[in-house]
């Protein structure tokens, strides 16, 4: 910071100010700090920060399957998210949920020193986990979340099951079939209830119901069984990988996508709309939801009492793998 100051020739702390985007600096003295920074190479030291404002300008993140779409998409929000809130963010991946594996990844987080900590686990203990550790920091749940929970961010699981599930009654078909996911994740269990509700609200019966495990193999089995059912005419399935093993098995079959039996899938993954048909979906928006995450963690660092925000709201994309339920 001192060969920063001699090179713009100011004081230290003027280079501080700078650094801290104080507005008492006038605007040429920032420009030449600035100018001496990139000149220079300099990096401002994190540990020195901290010592100095007792604020390390870091937020941390657990996070479980990163390996899968969702989990991956929403890590990514977070820390975008936090950049533009002038924050860094530390990620920790966690295989399992587990107590053990949660808090080891915590620790990890508070070795940082981070100022608070959001976690992207939907698994149907994290809340109770997580409320467990008692943490002195702020902590963000950003999945598998309640409408009004506080220091919650989600999207509304239930409200894209339920356009799913509509989309395909309103084409005519009379119960929708549904691939869910695994009984553990509390997501699956949301779109497993908004597909339940689509057809308590019209006094229908919904179709059978065959789980999986969030992976393309899982909806392949599950669309081998489907296919042997002639009745199936429509088919909601909880994530799009799972989708595509249903389109294969269909296709095998020599059951024809739409024609015969229109597919849904939920998350509008980059491949959906090259799958062959291209494939009707519910595309979710990370990236906001990676802001309201960060925003209910900026507001509660600023000493707000547990803060709340609405459920992002999912979208359908209609593709070419839907259509009107078949004559007779």
């Amino acid at each position: 910071m001192a060969d920063v100051a001699a090179l713009a020739g100011v004081s230290h702390q003027t280079v501080s100010r700078v650094l801290n985007d104080s507005p008492l600096v006038r605007e040429d003295t920032r420009e030449r700090v600035h100018a001496a920074i990139v000149e220079l190479g300099y990096r401002r030291n994190a540990a020195a920060r901290l010592l100095a404002t007792n604020r390390s300008g870091r937020i941390g993140m657990v996070s479980a399957h990163l390996a899968l779409h969702g989990p991956s998409m929403i890590a990514g929000a977070v820390q975008e998210a936090g950049r533009e809130a002038g924050y860094d963010v530390s990620v920790v991946g966690v295989l399992q949920l587990s107590e053990e594996a949660l808090r080891n990844a915590v620790d990890r987080l508070l070795d940082q020193a981070v100022e608070a900590i959001v976690v992207a686990v939907a698994h149907r203990d994290a809340h109770h986990l997580v409320r467990s550790l008692s943490l002195p920091i702020p902590v963000v749940l950003a999945q598998g979340v309640e409408p009004g929970e506080a220091m919650a961010a989600g999207i509304d699981q239930v409200a894209g099951a339920r356009l799913a599930t509509d989309h395909l009654l309103d084409a005519g078909h009379r119960s929708v079939a549904h691939v869910s996911g695994p009984t553990d994740w509390t997501e699956a269990a949301q779109r497993c209830e908004g597909w339940r509700r689509a057809h308590e609200a019209r006094g229908l019966l919904p179709g059978p119901e065959v789980p999986g495990d969030w992976s393309a193999s899982s909806g392949y089995d599950a669309g081998r069984r489907i296919a042997q059912d002639l009745s199936v005419t429509a088919v909601f399935v909880a994530n799009d990988a799972m989708a595509l093993g249903v389109l294969k098995a269909l296709h095998e079959a020599g059951r024809d996508v739409p024609g015969d039996v229109s597919v849904v899938g939920f998350d509008d993954i980059p491949e959906s709309d090259f799958y062959f048909p291209s494939l009707t979906t519910v595309a979710q928006d990370f990236l906001d939801l990676g802001r309201r995450a960060v925003e209910l963690t900026v507001r509660a660092l600023s000493g707000e009492e547990r803060p709340t925000v609405e459920l992002a709201e999912p979208v359908l994309l209609v593709r070419s793998s839907t259509g009107p339920a078949p004559a007779g």
